[in-house]
């Protein structure tokens, strides 16, 4: 049976799924005449245990998006890790939005979420994630500490799901792309064209858009002027995915620390180099405001 751990205040509702990749199954403003929400949220209907996929947000850990299928080299060695998601010949997101965590600690605004993962390879860890309610905003804080014996490149994000793209605009500053390959891994980094340029608010492009970003300023605004609600993203992360394919009931603005295929770029961009038991954590504040 699925288990909904739900923090409120009064302006929020959040509501977490600790058995699936501790995720948020919804994420809900209160401010108005009836909940909104601001992520998509997993039905209350709903039964049965969900894909990840089918949430509001999960994590990243201990690396964003896909690494190359051969993977990569780091201090003279070749570290591969293997597929995990059926269809993909790459690894995908780490494997914490995979993973069952285990709840730690649980108040009305508040929780503590912790994974162990010692056996996951080639990046063994220890993460921990907390959820927080603070007045308009949900503070999420992901860490991960390097639970292996060599040191090696780390990195998080977070994966939100948003509804509503037909209403939605959308202000994110970035200064460049990296276009893609029929891979889905980066094959050039170019100015950002000007029908993705989202300095000031404006529609989601009407064709597929799927790419990583970079010299992001660590703040993102989305607004339904339809609904009459808002919704800030705030990190202290220089890079962000947009994933917005047509036709769907969805979109995903994605706060990462480091690029798609990070690992097989010069000089890591984005990634921690954890030595063994070393850490690192990011924070990413979702908030919710009226029109």
């Amino acid at each position: 049976m699925l288990q909904r751990l739900v923090l409120r205040n009064h302006s929020l509702v959040a509501e977490i799924v600790p058995q699936i990749g501790g995720a948020l199954a919804r994420l809900d403003w209160l401010r108005g005449a009836q909940p909104e929400p601001l992520l998509r949220p997993l039905p209350p209907e709903f039964t049965g245990m969900p894909q990840p996929g089918q949430l509001a947000c999960f994590p990243l850990v201990p690396w964003s998006n896909r690494i190359a299928s051969s993977g990569f080299m780091f201090d003279g060695q070749r570290y591969v890790p293997t597929p995990n998601r059926p269809g993909e010949k790459v690894a995908i997101h780490g494997d914490g939005w995979q993973q069952a965590w285990d709840v730690q600690s649980l108040t009305f605004d508040s929780i503590l979420l912790r994974l162990t993962r010692h056996g996951f390879l080639p990046l063994a860890y220890d993460a921990t994630l907390r959820y927080t309610l603070d007045g308009d905003a949900l503070i999420v804080e992901l860490t991960v500490r390097n639970a292996g014996t060599e040191a090696l490149p780390f990195g998080l994000g977070l994966h939100p799901w948003l509804p509503d793209p037909g209403g939605a605009q959308l202000q994110a500053r970035a200064d460049a792309v990296w276009l893609s390959g029929p891979d889905k891994l980066p094959s050039s980094r170019r100015a950002v064209p000007a029908h993705w340029d989202y300095r000031t608010f404006a529609p989601l492009p009407q064709e597929a858009v799927d790419n990583a970003f970079a010299g992001w300023d660590g703040l993102a605004r989305v607004r339904w002027p339809g609904r009459g609600v808002g919704l800030s993203i705030e990190a202290a992360m220089d890079y962000f995915i947009l994933y917005a394919p047509p036709g769907r009931d969805f979109f995903c603005f994605e706060p990462v620390d480091h690029p798609i295929n990070a690992h097989n770029m010069p000089g890591y961009p984005g990634l921690n180099v954890l030595a063994p038991g070393a850490s690192v954590s990011r924070s990413v504040i979702f908030r919710g405001e009226s029109l």
